[in-house]
């Protein structure tokens, strides 16, 4: 009987030595894992759901004993442990490309150790993926000796940075309008204001990525199914690297942030839009729009040798489900 490799807490990282066209994935979760989950559960807002709200919600999807009170934290730290277990089939696929193992990062984890963006996780990182999870109460924010790491490592060839921040549900200070957005994704574990990625964006304005993340939308389904996201609007005349060939969806989710494009600028391609679920109101559909922003590509330029690249950091989880074409999209992340 064969097993899996056991899983490693609190280990040093050994370095990953380079390897010609097998790229080194790092996962970086922007959070303060204590932060997160000490977080006051009578606050109806801002914070993530515990296990139990996951459990009665989900129920009963989450009803066996690998998540039961004897072998799973019940608190908002079992939904942050949710996380780092959904990204493992990512994790496989990617190390099945590259041969190449991902690890994954916390900037402060469990144990209250810290670790910003540095040399230690980008000497043997070549994509860097930097999922915005941190709720923007918790006051994570780039520091400039974080920036600066970043823009030197972009120098190097061959290097991409994906940044993922996620839905800003709720910004309003209107509650009219925060409780239309709760009923356009319908999602019982989201609160009525639920702001994510004060990190992902200080380190979008660092380094020049013209992108603010907004809303939390509802995609579009095909017809007579709950979960079946239609297919993506792809701007294939502007994906000249080839990053969604093959691509047709990516996984569906309840509330997705519209990557909006400031100022009109044009170093960046918008490659992929989600068509919006019409069916519930929501103020940027009463604005005129049908589609969002998904997907997005700042090609190198100048100094910056490396890509940088904008997804959801739920597109590379399976919490949410997943096919052969979100497969395909991590596949080509790795090889193209």
């Amino acid at each position: 009987m064969s097993y899996p490799s056991p899983r490693v807490y609190n280990y040093i990282q050994k370095p990953r030595p380079y390897i010609k066209g097998k790229k080194r994935f790092s996962v970086y979760w922007s959070w303060s894992y204590p932060w997160e989950s000490n977080r006051d559960v009578t606050e109806l807002d801002n914070r993530f759901s515990t296990m139990t709200e996951v459990r009665r919600v989900a129920w009963p999807n989450y009803e066996n004993i690998e998540f039961s009170e004897k072998m799973f934290l019940q608190g908002i730290a079992g939904t942050l442990e949710l996380f780092h277990l959904s990204i493992v089939r990512f994790q496989q696929v990617i190390e099945s490309v590259t041969g190449q193992p991902v690890p994954d990062y916390q900037r402060i984890d469990q144990a209250g150790q810290r670790l910003p963006i540095d040399e230690r996780i980008l000497e043997d990182t070549d994509t860097l993926m930097v999922f915005g999870l941190d709720h923007m109460i918790t006051d994570q924010e780039a520091s400039a000796d974080e920036i600066e790491a970043l823009k030197n490592w972009l120098k190097r060839e061959d290097t991409c940075l994906i940044i993922g921040p996620h839905h800003d549900v709720g910004f309003s200070e209107d509650m009219t309008q925060r409780q239309q957005e709760y009923r356009h994704h319908g999602d019982r574990l989201v609160p009525r204001q639920q702001r994510f990625g004060k990190y992902t964006r200080s380190l979008m304005q660092g380094l020049d990525v013209p992108v603010e993340n907004r809303f939390g939308l509802r995609p579009a389904v095909v017809t007579g199914t709950k979960n079946q996201i239609v297919p993506l609007i792809k701007q294939a005349d502007q994906d000249a690297r080839g990053w969604l060939q093959g691509v047709n969806t990516f996984n569906f989710h309840l509330h997705l942030p519209h990557y909006a494009v400031i100022n009109d600028a044009k170093d960046i391609h918008v490659l992929a839009r989600q068509p919006i679920d019409m069916k519930h109101p929501h103020p940027f559909i009463e604005a005129g729009n049908t589609e969002f922003n998904m997907f997005l590509w700042m090609p190198p330029k100048g100094e910056r040798n490396g890509d940088i690249l904008l997804a959801d950091s739920t597109i590379f989880t399976t919490l949410f489900g997943g096919d052969d074409s979100l497969e395909q999209f991590w596949k080509n992340l790795a090889i193209k």
